[in-house]
C-alpha cells in the first residue's frame, strides 16, 4: 500500500508539473503572438493618403494662434473677448483624423460661431479673380472689408490644412485639390465662411470683378457666383455696386455691358437688388497705376471735345 500511494503521488506531481509547463508555454506563446501582432499592425498600418495639392502648413497651430492674437489685440481690440485657443481647437477638430474628402459645413459650424463678428454696413467688398487688387485696396482704404479682412479669413488666408485617418491625424505632405474632391477641408471652409460673410452684409455692398478675363468677368462656378450672390439678403442690402476692373494695358475683355455682367445683373434684379456697374472704378484704378504710372490709362486728365 505505501508503495502504491507513493506511485499515485508521483503521478499527480508529474501531471501537475506537466500542466504548469503547458500553461507557461501557452503564456509565452501568447506574449510572442501579441508582440508579433503589434509589430505587424505597426508595419501594416495605413500610410498617409497622397494628394496633388500642398500639405498642411508647417506649424499650423502657431500660425493660426499668432494671427488670431494679432487680429484681436493689435488690429481689432474690440474683439478682445474672442478665445483664440478655443478657435484653434475648433478648427483642428473640424479636420483632424478625418478623410479629407468627407468634410461637411457642419464640421466647421463651431468654428464659425466662435470666430464670427459683426460686419459694419456699407463695408462688405466681394471679389472674383481680383484678389490681389481687392486686398491692396482694403489695406489702403479702411472703409471696406473683404472676407480675408475678417478674423476667419485673416487666420486662414494662404494657409492649408487637411487630416488623415492615420496617426498623427494631420497630413503635412499633401492635401486634395478641388478637382480631386469637392468636399476637401479648404473648399468647404471657404464656402462656409463666404456664405456667412454674404449673409452678414448690409447697406451698400461692393463687388470687384476682372474685366480682363477672357472667359468673362462673372462666372457662375466661382464662390461669388455660386454662393455669395445667392446669400445676400435683399432685406438688408440696399444696393450692389459692381466695379469692373481691367488690367492696366491689359486686354479689355468685358465692360459693364458685357454678356456675363448682364447675366449677373439679371440675377441681382430678380432678387430685387438695385445695381450700379462702373467700368474701371477710378479709386481702384489709381491703385493699379502705382505700378504703371506712365501708362495712358493712368493719366489724370483726358482730352475731351
Amino acid at each position: 500500500m505505501p508503495l502504491q500511494q507513493g506511485s499515485a503521488r508521483m503521478r499527480q506531481r508529474t501531471v501537475l508539473l506537466v500542466g504548469i509547463a503547458v500553461l507557461l508555454a501557452a503564456l509565452v506563446l501568447a506574449v510572442v503572438l501579441a508582440s508579433l501582432l503589434t509589430h505587424g499592425t505597426h508595419e501594416a498600418s495605413p500610410k498617409m493618403l497622397k494628394w496633388k495639392d500642398r500639405g498642411t502648413t508647417k506649424n499650423l497651430q502657431e500660425v493660426i494662434l499668432g494671427r488670431c492674437y494679432n487680429y484681436i489685440t493689435a488690429q481689432h481690440p474690440e474683439l478682445g473677448d474672442k478665445d483664440c485657443l478655443k478657435i484653434w481647437e475648433s478648427l483642428k477638430d473640424a479636420f483632424i483624423y478625418k478623410n479629407p474628402c468627407n468634410i461637411t459645413p457642419e464640421d466647421y459650424q463651431p468654428l464659425m460661431e466662435l470666430a464670427s463678428h459683426p460686419i459694419p454696413c456699407n463695408k462688405s467688398l466681394f471679389w472674383s479673380k481680383t484678389g490681389d487688387l481687392a486686398h491692396r485696396y482694403t489695406k489702403s482704404n479702411q472703409n471696406f472689408l473683404t472676407l480675408e479682412d475678417t478674423l476667419l479669413g485673416y487666420m486662414a488666408d494662404k494657409v492649408s490644412w487637411c487630416g488623415d485617418p492615420s496617426a498623427p491625424g494631420i497630413n503635412y505632405e499633401s492635401c486634395p485639390k478641388r478637382s480631386e474632391c469637392e468636399s476637401n477641408p479648404g473648399s468647404v471652409f471657404w464656402k462656409t465662411a463666404s456664405k456667412m460673410f454674404a449673409e452678414a452684409a448690409c447697406g451698400v455692398v461692393q463687388v470687384m470683378l476682372n474685366g480682363s478675363v477672357e472667359a468673362g468677368a462673372f462666372r457662375s462656378s466661382s464662390i461669388f457666383g455660386s454662393i455669395e450672390v445667392f446669400n445676400l439678403d435683399p432685406d438688408k442690402v440696399s444696393e450692389v455696386h459692381i466695379w469692373l476692373m481691367q488690367d492696366i494695358g491689359g486686354p479689355q475683355s468685358e465692360s459693364c455691358s458685357g454678356h456675363s455682367i448682364q447675366r449677373l445683373i439679371t440675377i441681382l434684379e430678380e432678387r430685387n437688388f438695385k445695381i450700379i456697374c462702373e467700368d474701371n472704378y477710378r479709386p481702384v484704378q489709381l491703385l493699379q497705376c502705382v505700378h504703371n504710372p506712365d501708362h495712358t490709362d493712368c493719366r489724370l486728365c483726358t482730352n475731351s471735345t
